[in-house]
């Protein structure tokens, strides 16, 4: 076993894992993520957290023979996700040069592997196994695969176009009916509309809060435990909108198992991690499509898949998947 990290980025935090090559888990967490004019600050959000992790386990950061990295918008905020692997490399190289460990220094960079965040998911939840999962936080992705000739993604286009059923889609709904009822058009968002109100202010001062905000998703996701108390409480509007969330997300999970994968399902993510009205209603419109489905609780998490994204790179093992993986392997072949 080598020493290996991996790094989870989201839409709600930042996660690093280093594993060490007697075993021992070690983990620091980070900031979110944030989408400007300018793209994704995937790269420069990575960096930072390489140099916690470098400030923080001096003597194992420079043994690290692998990195592993799934990270959210990858595959449609990120003009070229191989510059990220490059960028990555650098720092790493910079860092381990740098460093003032006791350790020798390692004869050359470690390797790099990076995917969409539901390709770690789904390495987390099912081990490695055949099926599909749906990632559900603050945005959305469901992903069906056998890690061979089936790669099938649904949704993860963020809370504008897509990410329906996640923690943002829900806010953005919510806020939306709680604007309906500060208008005096329907009144059935009174209560959404009182809680909203106690957790952003004044509905007159919401625009400049999100619309200025570089991680608006994020701070539309902030509102889904609100609701889904007001859900609990009987609240026809607020039920009505978490029942809908988990119809979408369980609707993009059966078009990710597609009709060549079996009926093997894992939920992921805080929406499906609760047993709420929310996972209720993604398990009944699931097994109502497919009676057979099997709905597991994963083995593991996002963090778990980076971790052995970062294994799969530091032996060679991790191959490229166009729109889905990219490795410096990539780079040495074109070299070569």
């Amino acid at each position: 076993m080598t020493t290996v990290l991996g790094i989870d980025v989201g839409g709600s935090g930042s996660r690093v894992l280093l594993r060490t090559a007697a075993g021992e888990r070690r983990i620091l967490t980070g900031e979110r993520i944030s989408v400007t004019s300018a793209g994704s600050s995937l790269t420069e959000l990575v960096a930072t957290l390489l140099g916690s992790a470098a400030a923080v386990w001096p003597d194992d950061f420079v043994c690290v023979r692998g990195i592993g990295v799934g990270a959210t918008g990858l595959g449609t905020l990120v003009a070229r996700p191989q510059d990220v692997v490059s960028s990555i490399r650098e720092v790493v190289t910079h860092l381990q040069q740098g460093s003032k460990s006791s350790n020798p220094e390692p004869p050359e960079p470690p390797a790099v592997a990076i995917a969409i965040d539901a390709v770690t998911a789904h390495l987390g939840a099912l081990g490695g196994e055949a099926g599909a999962i749906c990632a559900l936080g603050t945005g959305a992705i469901a992903f069906g695969s056998n890690s061979d000739d089936v790669w099938r993604r649904v949704d993860g286009w963020g809370h504008l176009l897509g990410d329906r059923g996640s923690g943002a889609w829900i806010g953005m709904r919510a806020l939306s009916v709680a604007i309906l009822a500060h208008d005096g058009v329907d009144d059935d968002g009174t209560a959404i509309l009182a809680a909203a109100s106690q957790r952003y202010g004044d509905p007159s001062m919401w625009p400049a809060q999100l619309y200025t905000r570089n991680d608006r998703a994020g701070v539309l996701a902030e509102f889904v435990p609100d609701l889904l108390a007001l859900a609990e409480r009987g609240d026809r509007a607020a039920r009505e909108i978490i029942v809908a969330a988990g119809v979408s997300a369980a609707r993009s999970t059966i078009a990710a198992l597609g009709t060549d994968l079996p009926h093997v399902v894992a939920g992921t993510g805080a929406l499906l991690r609760a047993r709420t009205l929310l996972r209720e209603s993604f398990e009944q419109t699931l097994t109502g499509s497919l009676p057979d489905a099997s709905l597991r609780d994963p083995v593991g998490d996002p963090i778990d898949g980076a971790v052995m994204l970062a294994q799969g790179a530091a032996s060679g093992e991790q191959a490229a998947r166009d729109g889905y993986v990219w490795t410096s392997a990539d780079e040495r072949d074109s070299a070569s």
